[in-house]
């Protein structure tokens, strides 16, 4: 089977690195990887194929910056022509990105199956352009690998059961990739601190291009840094320009962003994450640290169920309360909510039954 993956984003090099390695020990598993450019900085791309051994990619589109459907168009043209001449079996995607979404468009127009890893996700708000490309990908997908039972219900609520289409929950592949790696973390070099920290991001367009939704996270930041516990950030760039815009003054101990190992490093760390990040949502959950979400909704929502995560917004009173009250605890995960590590294999075994 000739398989053409599309990845574009950070957590779609982690995802694709474990299952690119499981895709290794299976005979008749090729694969050919697409890097849209969607994220395009070392430290947000490169660095992480170094780091985790991933096999570098095959084309690089150098595609990124501008409006949404601008840099989807873009990729979009450039993916169709990859797949003329590659003439793959399948079209592989990852989760949420414009990358997702140009990769299994382009795949779909031309009658190329495609698999989506970390299908049927939810967090039913349309504003966001991470649940447009979502819900538009597993529409097209043949193959539907669900991270959670929660996921599978949330398509079958579609109606995807009537549908020509496999439904598997596989588990998730970011837990798999935490547990192959754990033990190669590295302590970021610029921090000031080895324990009792806090660690936080920020990288949302719902907080950073909104204003009073910014003033209140970098508030409620500031004070819990001065009173309750050092807050180490890696700052994403796109929100050091709109912090640095909006006249804030982030009082906490920044880091530039990091690689992947030494954010495996401060997950295993830290003693609370506070995000809005998605992915870091689950990353906090294997390593045993409760969560505070700073967003209104999560597509992860069996974390909030078992009460490892609470959603907070960017209320700034909600955000020091609970995180005062979940400081420092930890949580386990004796239902293997997440699959227990296997994700990746059962995606290379089910590709290569086909």
């Amino acid at each position: 089977m000739k398989i053409v993956t599309v990845i574009g984003a950070r957590p779609q090099f982690i995802k694709a690195g474990v299952v690119s390695n499981a895709f290794s020990a299976i005979d008749g598993l090729n694969e050919f990887l697409v890097h849209t450019g969607q994220h395009f900085d070392d430290n947000m791309s490169r660095v992480f194929f170094e780091q985790l051994g991933i096999p570098k990619p095959d084309e690089y589109l150098d595609i990124h910056g501008g409006m949404h459907g601008q840099m989807t168009g873009r990729m979009l043209a450039a993916i169709e022509s990859t797949l003329i001449e590659r003439k793959p079996d399948l079209v592989m995607v990852y989760g949420d990105t414009n990358s997702t979404l140009a990769g299994s468009l382009a795949a779909s127009k031309l009658n190329i199956p495609v698999a989506h890893v970390e299908a049927g996700l939810r967090s039913y708000n349309m504003r966001m352009p991470e649940e447009v490309n979502r819900i538009l990908t597993d529409q097209i997908s043949d193959y539907l690998f669900c991270p959670t039972e929660t996921a599978i219900n949330n398509l079958c609520n579609e109606g995807f059961k009537s549908k020509s289409c496999l439904l598997k929950n596989v588990g998730d592949v970011m837990q798999d990739s935490a547990v192959q790696f754990a033990d190669k973390a590295v302590r970021p070099a610029a921090i000031k601190t080895n324990s009792d920290f806090i660690l936080a991001t920020i990288h949302r367009a719902e907080n950073t291009d909104n204003l009073d939704n910014l003033k209140s996270i970098v508030e409620a930041l500031n004070y819990i840094h001065a009173n309750i516990a050092p807050v180490v950030i890696p700052l994403h760039p796109r929100t050091l320009k709109c912090i640095a815009e909006s006249g804030l003054s982030l009082n906490v101990d920044v880091l530039e962003p990091v690689g992947y190992l030494e954010m495996l490093w401060l997950l295993n760390n830290c003693q609370l994450v506070l995000t809005d990040s998605g992915g870091l949502q689950k990353e906090a959950f294997f390593f045993g640290k409760y969560c505070v979400t700073l967003r209104e909704e999560t597509e992860w929502v069996e974390l909030v169920d078992e009460g490892a995560n609470v959603l907070v917004g960017s209320n700034t009173d909600l955000i020091l309360r609970n995180s005062k009250q979940m400081l420092g605890k930890t949580v386990d995960d004796e239902k293997q909510l997440y699959g227990g590590g296997k994700a990746s294999q059962r995606i290379a075994q089910v590709l290569s039954s086909l």
